[in-house]
């Protein structure tokens, strides 16, 4: 059965170069979600994108941090912070989009982790939800009821957008073979999954949409 994609928006989670092969923080198999994204785009009549978008003085990065290395949690701004190698800094290649990803018609880009003092893995919300991105407004205003979440990381800022997403009230699904995770614990893509779909987000593939 085809799924009606009446008042749907396809949500591209940081598809960036700092994320993939060779970057600085590159998620194992990231760049296979590409030539998915690129196929399923043209079947939504909104389509955004969300974008790491990091001051160089970020509290999430290690670097940042005196005798404190990746890995090492930290209290930022009364979050529980995992601290991340540097990654996606306003305005660097890493936090560019890949030549390889189609992107001429996205409707928008939100950029996130701006704030140096929290970090921010939703398309929607920092952390500590303190401020909005713009995009659920955004989503709203153009009468969009149902989201279609993909990119990278599944572990991370895929699954904390798609449980913010669920929270504002979207029907939410996660195109499972247009994610994959950072896995800094073997099992963290499968436990973000399960708790996504736990959550209420409905697991499809791709192929669902063609």
């Amino acid at each position: 059965m085809a799924i009606n994609l009446n008042k749907s928006a396809l949500i591209v989670v940081d598809v960036q170069n700092d994320f993939l092969l060779g970057g600085a923080l590159a998620v194992a198999n990231g760049d296979e979600v590409i030539p998915v994204i690129n196929q399923v785009q043209d079947k939504f009549a909104l389509v955004v994108a969300t974008q790491d978008w990091h001051p160089a003085n970020h509290g999430s990065f290690a670097a940042n941090h005196e005798g404190k290395k990746v890995g090492d949690f930290i209290n930022l701004k009364g979050v529980n912070q995992y601290l991340w190698p540097i990654h996606c800094v306003e305005n660097s290649e890493g936090a560019g989009f890949p030549k390889a990803l189609q992107g001429q018609t996205w409707n928008k880009i939100f950029k996130k982790g701006t704030n140096p003092e929290v970090d921010s893995y939703s398309g929607f919300f920092d952390n500590g939800k303190i401020e909005e991105t713009g995009l659920s407004d955004f989503l709203k205003g153009e009468g969009i009821e149902k989201v279609f979440v993909t990119g990278l990381a599944a572990d991370y800022c895929v699954k904390f957008t798609v449980l913010d997403a669920l929270d504002l009230g979207f029907e939410t699904y996660l195109l499972t073979d247009a994610t994959k995770g950072v896995n800094v614990s073997p099992n963290d893509t499968n436990d973000a999954l399960t708790e996504m779909e736990k959550k209420g987000a409905i697991l499809i593939q791709s192929n669902a949409l063609l």
